[in-house]
C-alpha cells in the first residue's frame, strides 16, 4: 500500500495544519489554541522480556493529549509504524473525537513498537503483560485517569490481558474492570463494543443521507441503496463497515483493497465470501468471484459513490487526490487523507466526512463499556422485563379496542423489552446523528468562509475543550 508522497507534510503535521485552519475562524483567548493544539505529555518506555533464550528491548509510547476532562481515553496500537509524533497526534485526534461526539473523556494514545506476526500468542501475552505493567504503575492505565482500548494490532484479547495485569497490581480497586474497554463481555465488555467502529460508519452515512441537500452537496441522489461503494482496509473496521452496508443498506461494494491487492466486481462483492477466503489463505489474491489488482492502491481511484479508507494513514496524498473520483470519502481509519490531499479534493467539490466524527463509534460504545463497568450492572437487566409487561398490557388494550390483532412477528417485536445490545446500537445511533447534525449545521451556516464537515467538526471540538478549560480557570 503506498504512502504519503515525498515530502508531503506527517500525519502530525496534517492534524496540526486542519487544527490551524479551524483555530484561525475563532475567537479564542490569547494562548487557548496552543494550549489546547500541544500535547500536554507523552511517556516512553523501554524495557526487555526474555524471549526464546535472549532478552529483547520493547520500545512504546503513552501520550496524554488533553486532561481537560478525565479520564483520557485512547486506543493502544501495537505497529513497527509506531513512534512518538503518530502517537501525538493520534492523541489529539482522540479529544478531538470526544468532544465532538461529548464522550467525557480528554485524548490519548499508546502504543508498542512491534510486528504482532513475529510473536506466538504467549510470547504476545508475556510482552503486552509487561508493557501494561510500565504504564499502570505510573497511572497511564487507570479507571479514574487513563482508559485505553483496542487499535490497529491489538483487540480483546490483548485487552482481557491489560485488565487482568491492572488487577493483578490493583488488587483493592473495585472498579478494576473500568481500566481499559474494549474486553471480552465474560470479563467486563459490552455487547456491539467490537462491531462499534464499523457500526458507527453505517450510521454516519445513513444520517448522512438523510439530508437531501448535503447529498446533492456530493453530487450524488436518492439513499444508500444501490450505491456503489469501495472499502480500503478489510480488517475489523472495514469490515463491519461493509458487512452492514451491503446486508443492511442496499450497498454494492464494488471494490476491496488489502495488503496483497484489490477485488474488483462491479456486480458487487459478498463481505463474508471475502472475510471467508481471506481467512483460509491469509490474503484476498486467488478469490474466484472478481477482478484482481496487484498494485490494490490504484483501486483507490476507481469509479464509485462512496470511498472508505478503513486503514492506514496518508492512503490518500498529494500524489494521487487528483485521480479519486469518488464523491464521498468516508474517513473509518484515523488520517488517511492527507491536509494536502484534503485541500485537492475540496476543490474539486469531494465532500469528506471526517475520521474524528466518522470513527468516533468506538470510543462511543467503550464510553458505555466504562459506565457499565463503574455501576456494575449490564445495561437492560433492571428495566427490560418491566418494559415487556407494560407493552404487552398495551398491545392487549389496542386489540381490545379494536378488536382485530398484530400478526405474530410485529407483536413479539413490540412486546421485545431493550436488551444490551439493543441499547448499544440506539444510544450510538443517536450519538452519530446529533453529531452529524451539529456540524452540518456549522457547514452550511459558514460555507462562505470555506468552512467544510471537517473544519465544522474542528470548530465545535476545540470550542468545546475551550469552554472546558475556562472553566477551569484557564
Amino acid at each position: 500500500m503506498s504512502g504519503p508522497a515525498t515530502g508531503e507534510p506527517s500525519f502530525r503535521d496534517s492534524v496540526d495544519m486542519m487544527f490551524n485552519r479551524a483555530a484561525s475562524l475563532m475567537d479564542l483567548p490569547p494562548g487557548m489554541a496552543e494550549k489546547i493544539r500541544v500535547a500536554n505529555s507523552t511517556y516512553t518506555v523501554r524495557f526487555g522480556v526474555k524471549l526464546r533464550g535472549e532478552i529483547v528491548t520493547f520500545t512504546g509510547y503513552r501520550s496524554v493529549h488533553s486532561e481537560h476532562a478525565e479520564p483520557v481515553k485512547g486506543g493502544i496500537r501495537y505497529s513497527l509504524a509506531v513512534e512518538q509524533n503518530e502517537v501525538e497526534a493520534l492523541a489529539a485526534l482522540m479529544t478531538y473525537k470526544c468532544a465532538l461526539v461529548e464522550v467525557p473523556f480528554g485524548g490519548s494514545k499508546g502504543g508498542l513498537c512491534i510486528n504482532p506476526g513475529d510473536w506466538n500468542e504467549e510470547e504476545l501475552e508475556r510482552i503486552t503483560r509487561r508493557f501494561a505493567y510500565e504504564l499502570i504503575k505510573r497511572d497511564l492505565i487507570h479507571p479514574a485517569q487513563n482508559v485505553p482500548a483496542p487499535d490497529m494490532g491489538t483487540g480483546e484479547r490483548e485487552m482481557a490481558w491489560i485488565a487482568d495485569a491492572y488487577k493483578r497490581v490493583k488488587t483493592d480497586d473495585i472498579n478494576a474492570r473500568a481500566c481499559v474497554t474494549g474486553k471480552p463481555r465474560n470479563v467486563g465488555g459490552i455487547a456491539g463494543r467490537t462491531e462499534a467502529t464499523g457500526r458507527g460508519v453505517e450510521y454516519a452515512l445513513q444520517e448522512f443521507f438523510r439530508h437531501p441537500k448535503d447529498v446533492k452537496a456530493a453530487n450524488l441522489s436518492g439513499t444508500l441503496d444501490g450505491k456503489r461503494v469501495i472499502v480500503q482496509g478489510l480488517g475489523n473496521v472495514g469490515y463491519h463497515a461493509a458487512k452492514f452496508l451491503e446486508e443492511e443498506d442496499g450497498c454494492k461494494i464494488t471494490g476491496i483493497i488489502e495488503r496483497d491487492g484489490a477485488l474488483v466486481n462491479e456486480k458487487g462483492l459478498h463481505i463474508e465470501s471475502v472475510k471467508a477466503h481471506i481467512a483460509q489463505h491469509g490474503g484476498i489474491r486467488g478469490f474466484a468471484d472478481a477482478e484482481y489488482v496487484a498494485d490494490g492502491s490504484k483501486v483507490l481511484e476507481n469509479d464509485c459513490d462512496i470511498l472508505i479508507p478503513a486503514a492506514l494513514e496518508g492512503v490518500i496524498n498529494m500524489s494521487n487526490a487528483e485521480r479519486v473520483s469518488a464523491p464521498l470519502i468516508i474517513e473509518a481509519a484515523n488520517g488517511p487523507i492527507t491536509a494536502g490531499a484534503d485541500e485537492i479534493l475540496r476543490r474539486k467539490g469531494c465532500v469528506i466526512i471526517p475520521d474524528m466524527y466518522a470513527n468516533a463509534g468506538g470510543v462511543t460504545v467503550s464510553y458505555f463499556e466504562w459506565v457499565k463497568n463503574l455501576s456494575h450492572i449490564r445495561f437492560g437487566r433492571m428495566q427490560r422485563r418491566q418494559e415487556e409487561g407494560f407493552h404487552n398490557l398495551l398491545v392487549d388494550e389496542i386489540e381490545t379496542i379494536t378488536g382485530k390483532s398484530f400478526s405474530q412477528g410485529n407483536r413479539e417485536r413490540i412486546l421485545q423489552g431493550a436488551d444490551e445490545l439493543t441499547l448499544v446500537r440506539s444510544g450510538l445511533d443517536d450519538t452519530m446523528r446529533i453529531a452529524y447534525q451539529n456540524m452540518a449545521e456549522i457547514w452550511h451556516e459558514r460555507a462562505h468562509e470555506g468552512v467544510d464537515l471537517r473544519t465544522a467538526a474542528f470548530l465545535i471540538s476545540i470550542g468545546r475543550v475551550a469552554d472546558s478549560y475556562k472553566s477551569l480557570g484557564l
